[in-house]
């Protein structure tokens, strides 16, 4: 049953049966290891509750109470909570990730839009970048009542969900039917628009607050020698080119450095623009590659070459100087002295992204990190007053999801700052662990997987490759949910109570515990396979 996270009832008043108990059970709702893994906070639990009964309208109000674009997240996210789901320990955890995404196709398909019921408080907030993050926090302070505009200085919206992330993996249409939802919200967005003096715009436009997420867009390179050096670009400028339908001919070997998620697209992308080869070189194993394993297998998949342990160390025209690399003992990379020789047309730097700050050097207050990420505090407030940032800008993992949680952090304190109050965070239920599940109702189910395109077809263009799920299959993985740490009435503690102590209260509503005839036997507390029940020693 869809019950959302509440507070357990105090029940320490309640009649007991005297010497003879020594513990009694309680009801009680504990934190789903999904739910805490999630960067964007979202209640898993409680949607995918929803998305198994088939109402799936409610599923998504619930998903986006949290995440404001669960189509896209469906697509790029790379599912940290499906890495802690304790179905994983039984046969293969739920492929959270699908049903999210086929919540967010059915949405736009169906044009569900979110509601803004809170009252007009007539403050406004000024929104750079109107990337994920940014994207989030209008979205999330709309909601709040306030009034929010974005400024953006590039020509679409999305930040690198547009410009990054190929639409093999994206399709654009799926990108701009959820920012169009959060403009038809109410948010201004503004393109075309670079920031240059935040303090002015912010007195110009009379804002009251501003959130800065300008993300990270510029390449890092590194010094290679070379004495004639062929075609060199940078991963994220090659991507925007491809994006605006402006590709350079890069010939027919195209060598990729560097062994991120970046670097499998630009090669997957090179493949799809006519590359006959497309060779990463990479300076560490496998093993330890910051690019997700199924980046690594679909780009392997179309043909997309990968040498590990190489680094380069000279360029002369098209030939390539390599040293074969080793990993000692922590892991990272030493030199061998042992070199080999590669041939490429031309070289794509997939080293990483930093962010340009100058826009706040001169800000008072404002602190920076080494790397020039901005400083920011527990609220996502700088050193400036009234002045927030969030996103890839700020000390954190760059991904997409970690992004609009940063978002929404920001909306949260930006409103209570903005009232003169200070948002707290509400304390944490305890975590419902495997080891607390008792799965005796458990029965084999395996997971569900995607459809994907044939590898010989999707190097002929940009259409998607991941396929989805269709209803049945979305239905099942929801209902493959173990409801950890929170009751979905199963009536497992009903039918094994020996005193008839439990009470069922209607669909939804859960059960009541008559403690006059409770004996604190434990029966109930044994059969909860989601252990929603807890037993407590006896005051």
């Amino acid at each position: 049953m869809p019950f959302e996270m509440t507070r357990p009832p105090d029940l320490s008043h309640e009649k007991r049966t005297g010497p003879l108990r020594v513990q009694y059970p309680k009801y009680v709702n504990q934190l789903p290891p999904c739910n805490h893994a999630c960067p964007a906070g979202e209640n898993i639990q409680a949607w995918l509750a929803y998305a198994q009964e088939g109402n799936f309208k409610r599923a998504w109000q619930i998903l986006v109470r949290d995440n404001p674009m669960p189509a896209i997240h469906g697509r790029v996210c790379y599912h940290p909570c499906e890495s802690q789901c304790n179905r994983a320990r039984l046969d293969n955890a739920v492929s959270i990730h699908a049903v999210e995404r086929f919540l967010g196709d059915r949405a736009i398909r169906k044009a569900w839009g979110v509601d803004v019921k809170a009252k007009p408080t007539g403050k406004r907030v000024l929104v750079v970048g109107a990337g994920p993050s940014g994207l989030s926090a209008a979205y999330h302070l709309t909601r709040f009542g306030h009034s929010v505009e974005i400024r953006e200085a590039g020509p679409k919206a999305g930040g690198m969900m547009h410009f990054g992330i190929p639409a093999y993996r994206l399709p654009r249409e799926i990108l701009d039917a959820e920012v169009q939802r959060i403009v038809d919200m109410g948010v201004r967005i503004v393109l075309d628009h670079k920031v240059e003096d935040l303090m002015l715009e912010k007195t110009q436009g009379d804002f009251d607050a501003v959130f800065v997420a300008i993300g990270a867009h510029i390449s890092k390179h590194i010094e290679i020698p070379a004495r004639d050096a062929g075609k060199m670009l940078d991963a994220v400028s090659y991507l925007k080119s491809v994006d605006q339908g402006e590709a350079p001919r890069l010939g027919r070997r195209v060598a990729i450095y560097g062994g991120g998620n970046t670097a499998m697209d630009a090669a997957r992308v090179a493949k799809r623009l006519g590359a006959d080869e497309a060779l990463i070189i990479y300076r560490r194993d496998r093993e330890h590659m910051p690019a997700h394993d199924f980046e690594a297998d679909e780009a392997m998949e179309e043909g997309v070459k990968i040498n590990w342990l190489r680094s380069i160390r000279e360029i002369d025209e098209t030939t390539f100087k390599v040293e074969v690399m080793e990993i000692d003992e922590t892991g990272r990379p030493r030199p061998t002295g042992r070199f080999e020789t590669l041939e490429a047309d031309s070289l794509i730097l997939a080293l990483g992204q930093n962010t340009d700050t100058s826009l706040m050097q001169a800000i008072p207050g404002v602190q920076f990190k080494s790397d020039g990420t901005v400083v920011v505090g527990e609220n996502m407030m700088t050193g400036c007053d009234g002045l927030f940032a969030g996103g890839d800008m700020v000390p954190s993992e760059r991904t997409v999801t970690v992004a609009v949680g940063h978002g929404k952090k920001a909306a949260l304190h930006i409103d209570a700052w903005l009232r003169g109050e200070r948002y707290t965070k509400p304390s944490s239920y305890g975590l419902a662990t495997f080891e607390k599940l008792h799965l005796w109702y458990f029965t084999d189910a395996a997971q569900r997987p995607q459809g994907h395109l044939d590898p010989k077809q999707r190097a002929a263009g940009f259409e998607e490759v991941v396929r989805g799920l269709k209803k049945k299959d979305a239905l099942f993985e929801a209902r493959r949910c173990l409801s950890c740490g929170n009751c979905f009435e199963c009536n497992g503690c009903y039918g094994a109570c020996p005193e008839h102590a439990i009470t069922k209260l209607g669909k939804g509503k859960g059960y009541r515990i008559d403690y006059d005839k409770c004996t604190g036997c434990a029966t109930c507390f044994e059969q909860c396979p989601s252990h929603a029940i807890e037993m407590f020693p006896e005051p």
